[in-house]
């Protein structure tokens, strides 16, 4: 595979960091996180009409029709700007498994999304493992219990996994309004649900969903988290340059370089991943799930370390609220939560790698 962005994903990835950096600022972060609501609505609406939001959306329902890369440029600059929006929600956790399995009906929703009047979400995690699905669809009513789920309250549709009656996992297009939903604590503003479903009516999406959704999740989420460390690490870079200590820069002292340089290196390790994942999702390849889960590790465990570095470089300002850095450690961890943590993803791994060598 190619690393490099063509020039479409390039001039895509130019007006989101553009657009993310006039709207996204860090006073304007400030403003949003005294207010109280979920998400910040300007930057959605601007989101919407520059198209970045109909990224993945059909042609049919006016949008461009992209999949996984273009997803992943996007979400990259979101997380870069720590940009409190739906975005991860809305196009990787639905938007996009529905472009490529839904129905046309289910497709409709997606019109709504590209011009920023709708909110979707997805039920990714249950209690245990990531990857486990005890919800149960018996004659399309959904019973069980979901968490971590993003913005439940204000999405107006979830897809929810869950184990049909042949044994086999299905994905549904669930209404809001057929679930129970109690908030969780949340590492960042973004608001979390746990889902409560007690027979509620679910569409189910066509063949290949659960593939593709989980995939599209951490796809999303990894990228995500390599824009959150590459913020981090910008944030972190800067300030060692121009902070002196001892009439010097700390950039100077061999040490604060090489912890620099730690999280550099972890940063790459996850760019690698990521695109990787991102592009043989895109593909079909037969590796998707062994390089996600890849990806999925380092943005569990090695980023989040890193992010813990760039604090400790930072020193007594690395912890305070008025300084933009405790957003991208709080993002950070976020996601690792979601991913279900180091060990999940490492046997993950294992049990992809041995199914390979039974194969």
């Amino acid at each position: 595979m190619d690393f490099n962005l063509d020039e479409a994903q390039r001039e895509l990835r130019d007006l989101a960091a553009g657009l993310l950096g006039r709207e996204a600022a860090p006073q304007r972060l400030e403003a949003f996180e005294k207010g109280g609501t979920a998400y910040d609505e300007p930057v959605w609406k601007a989101l919407a009409q520059a198209g970045l939001l109909g990224l993945v959306v059909p042609e049919e329902q006016d949008g461009a029709g992209l999949g996984p890369v273009e997803l992943t440029v996007l979400l990259r600059e979101i997380g870069a700007h720590v940009a409190p929006v739906p975005a991860y929600a809305t196009l990787a956790l639905a938007a996009l498994p529905i472009a490529l399995t839904g129905t046309d009906a289910q497709k409709a929703l997606l019109a709504g999304v590209a011009t920023g009047e709708t909110v979707l979400t997805g039920a990714y995690r249950e209690v245990g493992p990531s990857g486990t699905v005890e919800t149960t669809a018996r004659g399309g009513r959904l019973t069980g219990t979901k968490t971590y789920v993003p913005y439940a309250r204000e999405a107006s549709h979830m897809l929810v996994p869950a184990r049909a009656e042949d044994g086999t996992i299905q994905v549904y297009l669930v209404e809001r309004a057929e679930a129970a939903i109690a908030d969780q604590p949340s590492a960042t503003t973004e608001p979390l649900a746990r889902v409560e479903l007690d027979g509620a009516r679910g569409e189910p999406l066509g063949p290949g969903a659960w593939d593709a959704f989980r995939r599209s999740a951490v796809t999303g989420a990894v990228a995500v988290s390599s824009g959150v460390v590459e913020g981090a690490l910008n944030l972190t870079t800067e300030y060692v340059k121009t902070r002196e200590q001892f009439d010097r820069a700390l950039a100077q002292f061999q040490a604060v370089t090489m912890q620099i340089g730690d999280v550099y290196i972890a940063k790459r390790a996850l760019d690698v991943g990521v695109w990787g994942g991102a592009w043989r999702f895109a593909t079909g390849a037969d590796d998707t799930d062994e390089v996600l889960a890849i990806a999925a590790y380092n943005a569990s465990d090695p980023v989040v370390k890193a992010l813990y570095t760039c604090q400790h470089l930072h020193g007594g300002i690395g912890l305070d609220v008025t300084y933009p850095l405790h957003r991208y450690f709080a993002w950070a961890k976020q996601v690792g939560h979601l991913l279900g943590g180091a060990e999940d993803q490492l046997e993950t791994l294992g049990a992809l790698v041995a199914a390979q060598e039974v194969r």
